[in-house]
């Protein structure tokens, strides 16, 4: 019986870290997120036909986006997407490279919202400015080049989180939603799953890293509020379809699959697509394996199909 071990590429870097301690709570914030920018594993930037810096209105201020314009046309569907970090570090840049290669590959237009980050600003500021940037997104794409009849949300990590939240949202405001794509994402904060203790050291992500996150985010607040954990929802019915991305060496694994099994029992189609030899931020490790970069790529073919036309899907 054959045993399922990470994939050669990753395991390279996580066999150079072994033995190395990084204390998050020790350092501080802006030193990890300093620590955190300083690690790119996804290769050259791919170029995009227009990239734009500005800011949306925010419920505290302007809220900071990119957006990538694909070479097309026609005007294309547009994704929200929301980088990860433990609602505490990443940025504009840290996911740009991926933010390039969806917009690119997809050929959709990507909007990378920069949300205000714990602890500075705990809950829900995040959550909130995820949907404020969905809310502006969705009255002005076709100021975007975009089509607003073709809307989608997605995210890794913590943004996977966000994504969730904010298909959710927009299920309540009555904003059509094409589809989520929800990168192994944070859906119980509650820390309940199995996978938190069995993938909780030597996998990138370690436990105590994820409890030092959530409690930045949290800040004392209830971790069973739905717009904390997705998964504590009165009712997932009635969401977009889902892509939902979960990795076999991850903190997260068990509620990222609980999510996808969750959406799929309240009557959404869901596409649970599980990676058993990646680890969390294997969607930013092109780099190291195709295998990450293929995730990618069919992410952004899931993608483009669902803001193709009804008759070409």
């Amino acid at each position: 019986m054959s045993t399922i071990e990470v994939d050669p590429g990753i395991k390279r870097v996580l066999d150079l870290l072994a033995g190395t301690t990084v204390n998050f709570r020790e350092m501080g914030a802006p030193a990890v997120r300093e620590l955190f920018s300083n690690m790119r594993m996804t290769g050259a930037a791919i170029e995009v036909e227009a990239v734009t810096d500005r800011e949306l209105p925010g419920p505290a201020g302007p809220i900071p986006v990119r957006v990538y314009r694909p070479a097309t046309a026609e005007r294309p569907g547009v994704l929200v997407w929301y980088h990860g970090g433990g609602f505490v570090i990443g940025d504009l840049e840290t996911t740009d490279p991926t933010a390039r290669q969806l917009a690119v590959e997809a050929g959709c237009v990507v909007v990378s919202v920069d949300y205000r980050l714990a602890p500075e600003h705990p809950f829900p500021a995040a959550a909130d400015d995820a949907t404020a940037a969905l809310a502006w997104v969705a009255a002005h794409a076709e100021e975007l080049g975009g089509d607003p009849s073709r809307l989608a949300v997605g995210g890794d990590s913590a943004g996977g989180n966000l994504a969730a939240i904010a298909a959710l949202w927009a299920r309540d405001q009555g904003i059509g939603l094409r589809h989520q794509l929800l990168v192994y994402p944070v859906t119980d904060l509650t820390a309940s799953y199995p996978s938190r203790v069995t993938n909780g050291e030597g996998y990138f992500l370690t436990r105590d890293a994820m409890e030092w996150f959530e409690g930045c985010y949290l800040a004392g607040h209830d971790a069973t509020d739905p717009l904390a954990s997705p998964l504590h929802a009165a009712s997932l019915a009635g969401v977009a379809p889902a892509h939902v991305l979960t990795a076999g060496f991850d903190p997260l694994r068990d509620e990222g699959q609980a999510y996808a099994e969750g959406l799929a029992a309240a009557g959404i189609e869901v596409d649970d697509d599980r990676y058993p030899t990646m680890i969390h931020g294997f969607f930013g490790m092109g780099a190291l394996s195709p295998v990450a970069g293929e995730a990618v790529s069919r992410a952004a073919a899931n993608l483009a199909s669902a803001f193709a036309p009804a008759t070409a899907r």
